[in-house]
């Protein structure tokens, strides 16, 4: 355990302290022209280097600063042409190039939830790639919507805090192109480098088969594997190249991969917290924030090892002894904390990628992955995590306001009941797509006939993988049998309403808060930099979540593990 407690430990510090310069970087990226006597792009101090290279790129629509309308319109439009081309490519793979293997057309309703769930960065894979996919498909379909796709959670946070620093929001253009070309793609290069040190393939040659030592022909699918898991880790996307993902030895070969994978999940969610901190110029109230998801994320990892150090009950009635805990389904190569850590930092973050099977952890451990969905208020996907943490601080603030009974405040914009109404309805959106969902497919043969197991457990096969939808991250519970068209359409219409209402609401918050004078913060404003906001901040992350969803909690996990208590 002790061991285990400074595996955890060295890679959470490690990666909290390398967030600082990247998140310092990653300001200069995404907003160069803050402090240039307070202006935007378009102003008369005129636009930096890149910025005049991203317009000629994008353009006469990214020369104009938008509103928070025509930012969001800019959004959902860039998002249908991407959805439309990664469709095109599924669709004809078969008669497009780089296809050594020869694979062939794959099933509509698969087609129309590999689009959704790669355009909504939630790469939920309801197929095996190495099977399914040809490095084309992989390469200039999914890979190019690992970048872009992760690239729009950057922009909208950004504009989300040139708004909140009374600034205007910028040019969705301008700013899907700075954080892919100044962000993503250098930060996913130098993690594809050390993957490849570490022994992840990169190669455009077909499969090999070899022969074993017992004269078995087998055939080792292999491909341009460690660019597609550098950027399916750094951009929080986790879809696999491979169908087990990072349990497969190509994808993720040895401790030190592991490590390096890991440190690349959650490296760019930290960074977006003080990079907000510094548009913002409120580096301590940046530091708040860090502090509570990292309060939250440590208790979940916490939660995770204890309960997975109980051995499983799938050996009670077999004559196996076990003193380190529940090994089931885990890579003993990577340690026995390695699973239980990946699995709440993969879902802390929308990332989704595996390095266990979560089907096989102990119930109350496999419930800790879906509180992190639930909830959804951690160092979240790139981007998206502060913008959902966005919400929850407008409705905490609304609450301690009328609690004391001051008009509510953040940042000096005054928090009124338009606002709280497009905060809860992201919050609550995200509950009912979950639940409502679970609830279908738990009492119709749709989603009955595909559990691999019967009771608690089944319900908490369906109840994952609608949490997973929900909060595009994609990793699943894979004793389902998901492959079908009811679950294909199901969750391909959830993550496409899971990803856009929570990232169009709080533009609208923006916009309202925009539209209002800014006051003048005092002695008597809440302070959104000390302890009494951190705990508020924490109480009400904790009671949506019990709220919303210790019911379906209790008739699965909390109800498997009493069953098994028995």
């Amino acid at each position: 355990m002790t061991q285990a407690t400074l595996f955890i430990f060295a890679v959470l510090a490690g990666t909290a302290l390398l967030s600082w310069p990247l998140g310092r970087y990653m300001t200069w990226a995404m907003d160069p022209d803050k402090g240039r006597a307070g202006e935007q792009v378009g102003s008369h101090v005129g636009p930096n280097r890149p910025t005049v290279l991203f317009q000629a790129i994008g353009g006469r629509l990214s020369h104009e600063d938008q509103n928070w309308k025509r930012y969001a319109l800019s959004l959902l439009g860039f998002n249908v042409v991407m959805f439309v081309v990664v469709f095109a490519v599924l669709a004809l793979q078969q008669y497009l190039p780089l296809n050594p293997d020869a694979k062939q057309a794959l099933d509509p309703s698969l087609i129309f939830n590999t689009a959704a769930s790669f355009t909504t960065n939630t790469n939920l894979q309801h197929y095996s790639g190495e099977v399914s996919l040809s490095y084309l498909t992989q390469l200039a379909g999914l890979m190019w919507l690992q970048f872009v796709s992760a690239a729009i959670g950057l922009a909208v946070l950004t504009a989300i805090a040139r708004g909140l620093a009374g600034r205007r929001l910028g040019n969705f253009f301008v700013d899907v192109q700075r954080a892919t070309f100044l962000v993503l793609l250098p930060v996913a290069f130098i993690f594809a480098i050390l993957l490849l040190l570490t022994g992840v393939p990169m190669t455009f040659n077909g499969s090999v088969v070899a022969t074993t030592l017992e004269g078995v022909q087998q055939t080792i699918a292999r491909g341009p594997v460690a660019a597609f898991v550098a950027i399916k880790q750094v951009g929080t996307n986790g879809g696999g190249f491979f169908g087990p993902n990072s349990t497969h030895p190509l994808e993720n070969p040895s401790f030190w991969s592991n490590a390096v994978e890991t440190v690349a999940i959650i490296i760019i969610p930290m960074a977006c917290v003080w990079m907000f901190g510094h548009i913002i110029g409120r580096l301590r109230h940046a530091g708040v924030l860090f502090a509570v998801m990292l309060i939250l994320m440590g208790a979940r990892i916490a939660a995770t090892v204890g309960f997975e150090a109980v051995p499983t009950s799938a050996f009670a009635s077999l004559p196996i002894t076990q003193d380190v805990g529940n090994l089931e389904g885990k890579e003993l190569r990577f340690g026995a904390s390695a699973g239980p850590l990946w699995a709440v930092v993969t879902t802390s973050t929308s990332n989704g990628s595996v390095n266990a099977m979560h089907d096989s952890l102990n119930p109350l451990s496999g419930m800790m992955p879906m509180v992190g969905m639930w909830l959804n208020e951690d160092f979240g996907g790139v981007g998206v995590g502060m913008v959902n943490m966005f919400l929850y601080i407008i409705v905490g603030v609304f609450i301690a306001g009328m609690m004391i009974g001051r008009t509510p405040e953040y940042l000096g914009w005054r928090v009124e009941a338009k606002e709280v109404k497009f905060a809860m309805m992201g919050l609550l959106s995200h509950g009912f797509l979950i639940l409502v969902g679970t609830a279908i497919l738990a009492v119709t043969p749709w989603g009955v006939d595909t559990l691999n197991n019967i009771g608690p457990h089944g319900f908490s096969e369906i109840l994952y993988e609608f949490s997973s939808a929900a909060a595009n991250n994609g990793s699943g519970f894979e004793g389902l049998g998901d492959a079908t068209t009811p679950w294909n359409i199901a969750t391909g219409i959830v993550m496409l309403l899971a990803r856009f209402i929570p990232i169009i609401l709080p533009l609208a918050i923006i916009g309202s808060l925009s539209a209002k004078r800014r006051a003048t913060e005092t002695s008597g404003t809440l302070s959104v930099e000390d302890g009494t906001f951190a705990s508020m901040l924490t109480v009400t992350v904790v009671i949506v979540g019990a709220l919303t969803f210790f019911p379906a909690a209790a008739l699965g996990p909390i109800a498997e593990h009493v069953m098994f208590m028995k």
